[in-house]
């Protein structure tokens, strides 16, 4: 099978460099604006790969890895072996080189045959890979994107036990101590820290400045006063590695200052937003995989001598959580082409991971109620969609905190 990798060398330079997306012979014969599910030839080729290596070497593992409550081994070695642990990242530092819509479709499909594997993806591509490239000095990144996107996954650590929403309230502090700093304070709900190579730890290195005095540093998981806890028992994505991450005087020179000082909660927020989008490419991929293993079975499953499908009923609820599917998509397209386009975007991401979590819970219920008793089997898959979709109307920002979002963008439109 073609890897990622190997596709993306035959892309040509435009696409590589990141910019928004070349226009493909097929595309650039199509005068005016293009459909949001329109891709380049790129794109496209990108999604049908993502897709097989979803189908081939996760799907067979999904119980598995859902019964030992982590990722396989071999899934995550292909995950890096077909660069999509560097999606965004630079050639010159082992990566894919592609563009922000690629990585939102291949979270997207992997999504769609296990959220847990989407999740490890979207994370490590969208909050941690994107902080280091656009942020980081050109040593940090010679030093830790080669080994992101070919060997070891990293974790985003901000979230503490009193510091949920409130993200900034944390407790955590970085002590100057000569050249270096000293690191203490625990994080929780830390997705990737499992299996983590690198923690980029938000610390408040100023307390006496506030909020202002949060401060992203590097921190090997090697490194002394560093232990990660066993992972937490949750509802759903059980794969996904999440543990508190305790760091008791973990020492790190200056040099591990991740960007400018001070200036973490400038990072924290606006990383988040783009990860935003990621979690609604999540949603719409489980949604859409709940969807693709239900449909079929209301095309065979036979009562009073017909398809369930056949009856009005039920086509109006299938028509109704599909167009509701598809409302969402087009929402987190629109926000990924605006993060291409390097126009404003925080508004349309809040909309598109509220409308995609909130969504994705929708069509999940409904998969169940289509699917009838079994629905409500394991046999079946569509109760681990519906576990694993909760998570996303949570992670990165509740739903209450993205309407808070939109209204203060709809404020600012008004005023």
């Amino acid at each position: 099978m073609n890897s990622v990798r190997s596709i993306v060398r035959q892309l040509p330079r435009r696409f590589l460099e990141g910019r928004q997306f070349h226009r493909s012979a097929s595309l650039s014969q199509t005068a005016g604006p293009r459909p949001l599910t329109e891709f380049t030839d790129d794109e496209l080729m990108m999604r049908e790969t993502v897709a097989k290596f979803a189908k081939d070497e996760i799907a067979p593992v999904v119980r598995k890895m859902e019964k030992e409550g982590k990722v396989d081994d071999g899934v995550l070695q292909s995950l890096f072996q077909n660069g999509l642990m560097g999606m965004e990242i630079p050639e010159q530092y082992g990566g894919t080189g592609s563009n922000f819509m690629s990585t939102i479709l291949t979270v997207e499909e992997v999504s769609k045959v296990d959220g847990a594997v989407g999740a490890l993806v979207d994370i490590h591509n969208t909050l941690v890979n994107s902080l280091i490239i656009k942020v980081g000095n050109e040593e940090q990144k010679a030093k830790y994107l080669p080994n992101l996107a070919q060997k070891y996954p990293g974790s985003f650590c901000l979230t503490e036990p009193g510091s949920g929403s409130d993200a900034f309230s944390l407790k955590t502090e970085a002590k100057k101590d000569g050249s270096d700093y000293i690191i203490n304070g625990t994080k929780m709900w830390i997705s990737n820290s499992d299996i983590a190579g690198v923690f980029l730890v938000f610390a408040n290195a100023n307390p006496s400045a506030g909020y202002r005095g949060i401060t992203t540093f590097f921190v090997d998981r090697d490194t002394p006063g560093l232990s990660v806890a066993k992972p937490e028992d949750k509802l759903g994505i059980k794969a996904s590695g999440t543990c508190m991450v305790h760091f008791d005087n973990v020492r790190v020179p200056e040099s591990n200052i991740l960007g400018e000082f001070g200036h973490g909660y400038k990072y924290a927020a606006g990383f988040l937003n783009e990860g935003r989008i990621g979690i609604g490419a999540q949603m719409i991929g489980i949604a859409q995989g709940c969807l693709d293993a239900t449909i079929p079975y209301t095309l065979e499953r036979k009562q009073f001598g017909q398809d369930i499908f056949s009856f009005q009923g039920m086509q109006h609820q299938i028509a109704q959580v599909v167009t509701d599917l598809e409302a969402a998509r087009l929402l987190v397209y629109n926000a990924a082409r605006l993060v291409e386009a390097k126009k404003p975007f925080v508004k349309e991401a809040a909309m598109a991971k509220l409308v995609a979590s909130e969504t994705a819970l929708k069509v999940t219920s409904k998969c169940i109620d289509f699917m009838g008793g079994v629905g409500f089997t394991t046999d079946f898959p569509q109760e681990k969609f519906f576990r694993d979709c909760k998570i996303g109307t949570i992670y990165e920002g509740t739903s209450n905190m993205q309407l808070s979002t939109i209204a203060k963008a709809i404020r600012t439109q008004y005023s």
